[in-house]
């Protein structure tokens, strides 16, 4: 650009404009053009821009700074000059827009948000003591270990602990994540009233102070002597005139690449659409999010929080329960949403939780599930006393009944799917305390006559997780990683979650000291508190024990572990220790005279 533009007034008149007030950005080519009313601190006079509109830029982001009152700044992610408005975002580690709240609406300040929002009544605490309600917003940038910031909606009444009002504000719906307790204010919009230069913007000229005679006029006297006036832009020459060709050919494959890039983007959106409306027919229901929010009470009764993101309790117009599940990941293209509902549509088993309905409502995504009042099987097998108030029985039919839902994964659809998350806390117990797997996030489709898949990276939870699939020197992923996580949650439920048993002050692995003992023929250390309760734990353990063989060619199907739990157990034999083989098993393995070889057939994956 050159160092001095011609511009003409409105007036006819041409004057030159100071080549300091000229737009500039940040980065090349990167972030926002900054021009009147915002001027560039430090690279353009003080005329140049208005007061209250000073930038900045600083080293490692190409977007500028708003200061804001009291010495905190806001980063602008773009400028909208012809409608007035911002985008700022707190996204900055140290930006704590939070603390800029009250000021935000004083007179001085010459931005506010806009007029077009939801506003909610929000009020300020100060607590001592953390609080779990979840409708309660964590200030993090104005909390430390020794007190807690919330926000929370000012309509509602919550019984507070150890807790002081700050002050109470009108804010905008936008900037609460409902589910996820926080505040956020990534692309809040503000917009500004004066300067009114959007009328210049809507007629294609650039905005800026009235000229008068004095040229080395101060920006005080500049708004005391004049107001803004529109000026015509200053003529560029042509790309093809200054470039040449080669350069055009650039700027149209970059045109060409970003306009492919948003049609992706599109596209996306078309496939998840798309999926919805072709997924009415598998009859759950769909709702938008102002439902879901209706339907929890305003997300008011939390039963479970993971990293998928957190579960509501919440009831249906038909005063039918539901557990809402509030998905967290939201910025990516759907696939694991579409994933977790195409894979819900295919199942009906008692054993399998139930799909009730579904939110896709922009960014927002949720799910329903028929609501299980027992919470998970994790709970249950935690403790000694919780464990003892099923009973060894009922574990062991609780047992049954998840091999009997892994079974029909596996076989009973017209499409083998794969869990890859078998846990207790992925065991939901209904009111009768029969299990139901839940939590479709990670399962993989395949067909039946595919004994192998193909993964990209890991998915599971860590303790779970079998060999072969961090590493495939133990053979494919297949069905055979459910069983191995099936027989981790049966040595669970044994147990009792003892991951290490601390003996003669050393700690040995729960599952390889298990093994020993049962090898070997000793006492397994378990309370016994009915007859047949030492049958149905050894039954158990030496399960578990044949489902986590190291190498899935020694691991039975799901469909023999069925048959090996519906018998009585004493033709059960001890596997060869999981803990020490280097090689596979022989194929001719048996279980009290049952051979499976004929299950374990693995074909060779192709990645």
């Amino acid at each position: 650009m050159a160092a001095a533009a011609t511009v003409v007034g409105v007036g006819g008149g041409a004057e030159e404009q100071d080549p300091e007030c000229l737009p500039t950005s940040c980065r090349k080519h990167h972030g926002p053009e900054i021009r009147f009313p915002f001027r560039l601190k430090g690279k353009q006079h003080e005329r140049c821009g208005y007061p209250g509109f000073d930038l900045s830029c600083i080293h490692h982001s190409k977007f500028p700074v708003l200061d804001l009152p009291f010495s905190v700044s806001a980063f602008v992610k773009h400028i909208d000059y012809k409608s007035q408005t911002i985008n700022i975002s707190d996204s900055e580690p140290q930006v704590c827009l939070p603390r800029q709240l009250p000021s935000l609406n004083q007179s001085a300040f010459p931005f506010q948000f806009l007029t077009n929002y939801y506003y909610e009544d929000v009020s300020f605490i100060n607590c001592s003591q953390t609080q779990d309600k979840s409708s309660m917003y964590q200030i993090a940038c104005l909390s430390d270990q020794s007190h807690q910031v919330y926000a929370f909606i000012t309509s509602y009444t919550w019984l507070l602990v150890s807790c002081t009002k700050m002050y109470n504000m009108s804010l905008p719906e936008e900037i609460f994540h409902y589910g996820y307790g926080t505040i956020t204010f990534d692309h809040l919009q503000l917009n500004w009233s004066k300067p009114a230069c959007g009328k210049c913007e809507a007629q294609g000229k650039n905005c800026g102070f009235k000229k008068n005679n004095n040229s080395s006029s101060s920006k005080s006297q500049l708004l005391l002597n004049g107001s803004t006036e529109c000026f015509d832009k200053p003529r560029q020459p042509s790309t093809g005139e200054v470039l040449g060709p080669s350069f055009l050919l650039l700027v149209v494959i970059a045109i060409y690449h970003a306009y492919r890039s948003n049609k992706m983007k599109k596209a996306d959106q078309v496939k998840i659409d798309k999926f919805l409306e072709d997924y009415k027919a598998l009859k759950p229901a769909r709702y938008s999010y102002a439902d879901i929010k209706k339907i929890t009470n305003q997300f008011e009764d939390k039963v479970g929080q993971g990293g998928y993101g957190i579960v509501y309790k919440g009831k249906l117009s038909n005063d039918v329960y539901v557990a809402v599940k509030i998905l967290n990941n939201v910025k990516g293209n759907g696939d694991e949403f579409i994933n977790e509902v195409q894979t819900m549509g295919r199942i009906h088993h008692i054993n399998v939780v139930r799909l009730v309905g579904y939110c896709a409502d922009g960014f927002r995504r949720a799910l329903l599930y028929e609501f299980l009042p027992n919470n998970s099987l994790e709970k249950f097998i935690a403790s000694n006393q919780q464990k003892r108030s099923l009973g060894w029985k009922k574990l062991e039919d609780i047992a049954l009944g998840i091999a009997k839902g892994i079974e029909y994964l596996h076989l009973g659809c017209d499409q083998r799917i794969l869990h890859f998350d078998i846990k207790p806390h992925n065991i939901l117990l209904d009111n009768k305390f029969n299990p139901k797997i839940s939590d479709f996030g990670l399962a993989k489709l395949c067909s039946k006559e595919q004994s192998a898949v193909s993964m990209t990276t890991a998915r599971g939870t860590v303790g779970y997780i079998a060999p072969e699939v961090f590493s495939r020197n133990f053979g494919n992923v297949s069905y055979k990683s459910d069983v191995y996580s099936f027989g981790m949650l049966l040595l669970d439920m044994v147990g009792g979650r003892q991951n290490t048993v601390t003996q003669n002050t050393s700690e040995c692995y729960f599952p390889e000291w298990i093994y020993k003992r049962l090898d070997q023929g000793e006492d397994l250390g378990i309370q016994i508190e009915e007859d047949g309760d030492a049958k149905i734990i050894r039954k158990l353990t030496i399960m578990g024990l044949w489902c986590i063989q190291w190498y899935p060619v020694d691991r039975p199907s799901m469909k023999v572990v069925v048959q090996m739990l519906e018998g009585d157990g004493d033709t059960l034999i001890v596997p060869h220790s999981p803990f020490a083989s280097t090689n596979p098993m022989p194929m001719t393995g048996t279980t009290g005279g049952r051979t499976f070889n004929s299950e374990l057939e693995v074909i060779s994956e192709s990645e």
